[in-house]
């Protein structure tokens, strides 16, 4: 592979530069992954008012997630090749601007237009973001830049159906997409004054757009095959779009292994560490999934909470999640970052396997503190995790790095949603539980995953 650089790397950005850089990327990150949960909430009202069918509605949501999927990747190469901040940036812009037209949406098509080109900006936020962390801090913090970021995400995602109750509750659906505005013109300001460019040019590199065209294809087909399997799809046809899925995810793989700096990051899935780390990742949140998309459906159907109670019982998990992620980030100067990782996962495992097993009519406290122990551990998981994933990659491949984590997250949630749907589908009655249960296994596969690494070195 031939690297063209320039070997005089910064260390990190200076204090007080590195804060306000920071929370650029915290504002950034915030809206991006709240907008992918806020807007599930607000589907009943959305349909009512622009007097569409319920089941189009969700179009509302898979827009957003399918934009972001399917060019996650080729705006984190455009990363390696324009600088990380400008991409960040311009995806600040059209993610405000996207989010004003959500809000003036007068019918489902134009909202769903401007919810595709809102996850295109999303995209190209989460895309270079963690690239952007490698390079603010300096490189002995940076698990606790990951562990602040691991937070953030963690944190915005748990807490999207609270926020969003909160804000219907005293303002109309177009709100959830109004108040994007002004973080995200926050953010645009901050990170046009104290973002750093990239440290490290890579000379005489382009765009493969073929590639970028084909991780497209391949992603879109993963995702209609995820979603074909939960939706009553005609099995004949899911095995067309597999079948098709299979050919194009082979030319595309076989095209990218002929590539210096490869879309799809077969370069970088060659480093153990790294690979390992991407699919505990994906375990991970798929675990995650089950519980956060499940639990909800208990509280609401069988126990009779309203939205506002359901969003408080939540609430313990983010909490703790926010005091575990960054001290893992803390502890990773003490204990290997798979040991680490291991544990997080075995206490998410236990927390979950509690939930599942908890009496039929508990009471709020015994709902809180197994919320309590899902967060502790999966904050404890995810910070040493990411901090791998970054450190591991070259920096001129950082972006393919941060590309391939956020998609590691994506496709992680996305089949873990659809576990969920399928387990209501199988275990009418008892789906909770069994989502439950089905995320322990799943985490316990994600903690002997992480422990492997153990003997593996960045």
């Amino acid at each position: 592979m031939s690297d063209n650089t320039n070997l005089q790397v910064p260390d990190g950005v200076p204090v007080p530069r590195r804060y306000w850089a920071i929370l650029a990327i915290g504002f950034g990150i915030t809206v991006s992954v709240l907008d992918g949960v806020i807007a599930n909430v607000a589907l009943p009202a959305i349909a009512k008012d622009l007097h569409t069918n319920p089941s189009l509605s969700i179009w509302v949501v898979n827009a957003y997630q399918l934009a972001i999927t399917i060019s996650l990747l080729s705006l984190s190469s455009i990363g390696e090749i324009w600088g990380y901040r400008k991409v960040y940036t311009y995806g600040l812009l059209l993610f405000s601007c996207t989010s004003l037209a959500c809000a003036l949406s007068d019918s489902l098509s134009t909202l769903i237009i401007a919810r595709t080109l809102q996850g295109f900006g999303a995209a190209a936020i989460t895309s270079v973001n963690t690239a952007l962390i490698r390079i603010i801090y300096p490189k002995r913090f940076l698990a606790r830049g990951m562990g602040l970021n691991a937070l953030v995400i963690s944190v915005s995602a748990a807490a999207g159906p609270t926020i969003a109750a909160g804000i219907l509750s005293v303002a109309n659906w177009p709100w959830l997409f109004a108040i994007n505005i002004p973080i995200g013109v926050t953010a645009l300001l901050i990170s046009y004054r104290f973002l750093p460019p990239n440290p490290i040019k890579i000379k005489g590199r382009r765009f493969d757009i073929e590639g970028g065209l084909l991780n497209a294809v391949t992603f879109a087909l993963l995702i209609a095959i995820i979603e074909g399997f939960t939706h009553d799809i005609n099995i004949y046809i899911i095995l067309i779009i597999v079948t098709i899925a299979i050919l194009t995810g082979y030319v595309y793989i076989k095209r990218e292994t002929k590539q210096d700096y490869p879309l799809f990051p077969v370069d970088l899935l060659k480093i153990p560490i790294f690979s390992l780390s991407i699919l505990a990742s994906v375990f991970s949140f798929m675990s995650q999934m089950l519980a956060m998309v499940s639990l909800p459906f208990f509280l609401q159907r069988v126990l009779g909470k309203d939205e506002v109670a359901t969003g408080l019982l939540l609430t313990p998990w983010p909490l703790a999640t926010m005091i575990f992620a960054p001290l893992a980030g803390f502890l990773s100067d003490k204990i290997k970052a798979g040991m680490l990782g291991c544990i997080g996962m075995l206490i998410f495992a236990t927390g979950l396997f509690l939930l599942a097993t908890m009496p039929s009519n508990p009471s709020n406290i015994e709902i809180i503190w197994r919320m309590a122990i899902c967060g502790c551990g999966f904050g404890l998981f995810q910070t040493p995790n990411n901090s791998t994933i970054i450190g591991s990659a070259p920096s001129s491949r950082s972006g393919g790095a941060s590309g391939m984590l956020g998609t590691a997250r994506l496709m992680g949630q996305t089949m873990g949603a659809s576990l969920v749907a399928l387990m209501f589908k199988l275990f009418p009655g008892h789906s909770m539980h069994v989502s439950l249960l089905l995320g322990c296994i799943i985490s316990v596969v994600a903690a002997f995953i992480s422990v492997l690494r153990v003997g593996n070195k960045i």
